[in-house]
């Protein structure tokens, strides 16, 4: 029986993973920036401009929005340490999609590295 680790290992194999030096260039010739990590772990901090969407809800949401539907889009994605994008980037290019990159050691790696990290401003009510 094979674990999440296995999983993730197997489909380390088939992915494209952009290191962290090349994670800002990689980026900048997206399409679109993913975080599948959980809501709670995007609002705490993401990459400047990435869009969140979990990896359990991500092929339901990229085959149900017209505007991600296109097999040749540009897509970088990212997760805590990158085990969850392992598994997004191969999903993704098995539904069809031919331009992915995970970026390696996730957002982890990214804030480790001083690279700039967003937050969603508190809504304040009065």
């Amino acid at each position: 029986m094979k674990t999440a680790h296995d999983l993730v290992a197997q489909a380390k194999l088939s992915i494209n993973e952009v290191s962290i030096g090349d994670a800002p260039h990689a980026i900048q010739g997206a399409d679109v920036l993913l975080d599948v990590r959980e809501a709670d772990e995007y609002a705490n901090g993401h990459i400047p401009g990435a869009i969140h969407m979990s990896r359990g809800l991500l092929e339901f949401k990229l085959s149900n929005d017209p505007n991600l539907s296109s097999r040749d889009l540009k897509i970088v994605l990212y997760c805590k340490n990158s085990g969850r994008a392992a598994l997004a980037s191969k999903a993704l290019h098995d539904m069809g999609y031919m331009n992915i990159q995970s970026i390696a050691g996730g957002f982890d790696a990214w804030a480790q590295a001083g690279n700039p990290i967003a937050k969603p401003e508190p809504i304040e009510f009065e």
